[in-house]
């Protein structure tokens, strides 16, 4: 399906339409759909073994043991038949796509993410639904854009906006999502992408609470009771969940790159033993959401459980993300930050901590550990607003998330995870700023379309042709070559208005698709003549984009000359 040229010449504007918010609305839908199908999945499959979705503390000791294993076997069957190369997924591959290929990501590795990550959530693997989340909506919105032949700008602000919808699906947190898109996704905000990706985020809620109702998964938490005496004490907790993102962070990676040089059976298959074990032995660490009813027992020793717990989480997700397992990093960022609060609130009471003051500084390790974690302060604070469902967290999260962010970036040089993968992985995510700003535009939005194409001829043909338009035509001359150049002869004007001669310019073919991203690439060698437009194919000239416009429209913004 193609959409017409006059539709994809105002998408390649970097302005907001209703068009593009009708399209983001469009792909709003197909991705919240698609992460609900995937949410129903685990479900389904958990029921498979356990009548208590996502709760193995009840399961046998074998099957805690065998379960991974055998979620693993499954994974790698699904790799051989696809290959093995799609199974790299999840947020840093998104990163990657939309560094190389506007967030078009190949079909094969959107199944091994759908179905690998539901097999190893429902395996117990310690892994989140975020990751599969962006990946879907990003792959189900750009495939649409894709499909439309629409421009690449807007395939981009397509995908940005499917990954919005698949998060507030998958949390229905559309805010968090909103801000995580700009902040950890683009690193960048505008209004014409903020407002579609808005409405992606909110079609993903509707969808949500459509089909399960307006409720979170984290209804347990109550008003928050944290005042001024808490603050020192908080300020002290950010300090340790800087030094503890680190660390998180650190061993990822390092394992993610140490690892590299054995084969992905033998790196999955270590996984599912090492998470088999700690679940048999300590069921808790194993459970896949985040039960503060669990951390706030009284029946459990304190000091001795919540230790062991912390560790094996922080364990069981390193070995399961630095290994390969498919699956996200923040579903087990806000439990490891959850358990660490409720640690604290222990530590704070001097003795085991009444679930009031433990839910709440669940609530603020949640914040600081992802905050310190992906290096994004403000999605982190609008996450736990949105999850406990009150505005007086704001304040106290913010002590938490500043010094935890402040003290692992000033004294650790602490990154977002994503990033640090992405260069242990070698997988190109950077945009300099020139690129970048050439992405938001496509050629089709500066192109200029008065030109008069005609086969070889004269030069006083020519001139005579650009007299008789008063300047206002572009001379474009075709060859009969069996693969026609097309080239363009630029007026010389004297001092008196006369047309003298022309200089001439083969113009670079490039598709009506492509952004002035593409079109300076292919200038910036020669910095002069331009490039011709086409639609379908390489002899279907439409216009043409001058090097002089791409200029100007660096320095000055505007693209008239």
């Amino acid at each position: 399906m193609i959409t017409s040229l006059s539709l994809n010449k105002q998408l390649a504007q970097p302005k907001t339409s209703w068009q593009l918010c009708l399209l983001a609305a469009l792909g709003g839908v197909a991705s919240a759909l698609l992460v609900t199908l995937f949410t129903l999945v685990i479900k389904g499959l958990q029921y498979l073994y356990s009548h208590n979705v996502a709760h193995y503390i009840n399961s046998e000791f074998l099957s805690r043991l065998l379960i991974p294993i055998i979620g693993v076997l499954v994974i790698l069957l699904l790799a051989k038949v696809t290959g093995y190369k799609y199974l790299r997924t999840g947020i840093p591959f998104v990163l990657h796509r939309l560094k190389v290929a506007y967030g078009v990501i190949p079909f094969r590795n959107t199944f091994n993410q759908f179905w690998g990550s539901s097999i190893a959530i429902a395996s117990g693997f310690s892994v989140g639904r975020e990751g599969p989340a962006v990946h879907l909506g990003a792959a189900c919105s750009s495939y649409i854009g894709n499909k439309l032949n629409l421009p690449f700008n807007t395939v981009r602000t397509l995908c940005a906006c499917g990954i919005a919808a698949g998060i507030s699906a998958s949390f229905n947190t559309p805010i968090a999502a909103v801000i995580f898109v700009m902040e950890v996704i683009l690193r960048e905000y505008k209004v014409h992408i903020f407002i579609p990706i808005m409405i992606a985020a909110i079609v993903g809620s509707t969808i949500t609470e459509t089909i399960y109702g307006p409720a979170h998964q984290f209804e347990f938490f109550d008003k928050i009771q944290l005042d001024l005496l808490h603050y020192p004490v908080l300020i002290l907790f950010g300090v340790i969940l800087g030094v503890l993102s680190f660390t998180f962070n650190k061993n990822l990676t390092a394992l993610i790159q140490f690892s590299s040089k054995f084969s992905l059976s033998k790196r999955l298959l270590l996984a599912a033993a090492v998470t088999g074990l700690i679940g048999a032995y300590l069921p808790p660490a194993i459970d896949t959401d985040l039960h503060i009813s669990i951390l706030t027992d009284s029946s459990f020793d304190s000091a001795y459980f919540l230790v062991a717990l912390l560790l094996a989480k922080i364990l069981m997700t390193i070995i399961a993300l630095g290994l390969g397992i498919p699956g996200g990093v923040v579903g087990p960022i806000l439990v490891i930050g959850a358990i660490s609060g409720v640690a604290a609130a222990g530590v704070i009471s001097g003795s085991y901590a009444s679930p009031d003051l433990a839910v709440d500084m669940a609530l603020m390790g949640m914040a600081g550990f992802m905050a310190a974690t992906l290096n994004a302060p403000l999605a982190a604070l609008l996450a736990v607003v949105e999850l406990s469902n009150q505005i007086e967290v704001i304040a106290p999260a913010m002590v938490v998330i500043s010094t935890a962010c402040v003290f692992s970036g000033q004294f650790f040089r602490n990154r977002s995870v994503f990033v640090m993968q992405l260069e242990v992985q070698k997988l190109l995510y950077r945009q300099p700023p020139i690129e970048k700003s050439l992405q938001r535009i496509g050629v089709l939005g500066i192109m200029q379309s008065n030109c008069s194409v005609m086969e070889n001829s004269d030069e006083q043909h020519l001139i005579s042709e650009y007299n008789a338009s008063d300047g206002q035509q572009v001379i474009i001359t075709k060859t009969a070559d069996a693969k026609p150049k097309f080239i363009w002869h630029q007026a010389r004007v004297s001092e008196d208005n006369v047309v003298s001669s022309f200089d001439q310019h083969v113009l670079i073919p490039i598709s009506s698709r492509a952004t002035l991203s593409e079109a300076y690439s292919a200038l910036k060698d020669i910095r002069k003549g331009g490039v011709y437009v086409y639609h379908d194919s390489p002899d279907k000239f439409i216009g043409i984009v001058s090097f002089a416009q791409i200029r100007k429209y660096l320095l000055e913004g505007t693209t008239s000359l």
